[in-house]
């Protein structure tokens, strides 16, 4: 499990990357997003709890929020088959939500078998998992507040604020 977690995390770190190549406005936000990534290998390798918590609920939140309160997936999804059928790619800033989404989706099933295989030694393993990813979305509301403005709206949607 921990190499579909690396690998996943690797991906969706890429994807960050890229997608601040097409919007300059977005890569002080991705910098400090990755760093949730980079935590959650290192946490994970060490078979902690908190890393487990932590990439499966960022990941699910980040996919719930790009499904509900955006249309970044299925604009994502509508480049996918337009490239399908004619062999060009306008829109790549939107394709690429198409690799997130799956990345993330690797990642919430690694994570949770990940967090199985550990089996909870402790009665206090299902907080820490809990607490994983709460602080993990946390931090991410966090940065979204403090170096992406542009996206306090969208927080406060998600959040029924």
């Amino acid at each position: 499990m921990q190499r579909l977690i690396t690998a996943s995390c690797v991906v969706f770190i890429f994807v960050l990357a890229l997608s601040a190549v097409f919007d300059a406005s977005i890569r002080v936000l991705h910098l400090f997003q990755a760093a949730i990534y980079v935590a959650v290998v290192i946490l994970t390798r060490k078979r902690s709890a908190w890393g487990y918590g932590a990439g499966c609920l960022v990941a699910a939140f980040w996919n719930w929020t790009n499904l509900v309160h955006t249309n970044f997936i299925a604009n994502g999804l509508r480049e996918l088959f337009r490239a399908l059928q004619t062999g060009q790619v306008t829109r790549p800033d939107q394709l690429i939500a198409v690799l997130a989404a799956s990345a993330h989706v690797v990642l919430i099933v690694a994570c949770l078998v990940g967090y199985i295989r550990i089996r909870p030694k402790s009665s206090r393993d299902p907080a820490r998992f809990l607490g994983g990813g709460v602080l993990a979305i946390g931090y991410f509301a966090g940065i979204i507040v403090l170096v992406g403005p542009q996206y306090i709206p969208l927080l406060r949607r998600v959040f029924g604020i």
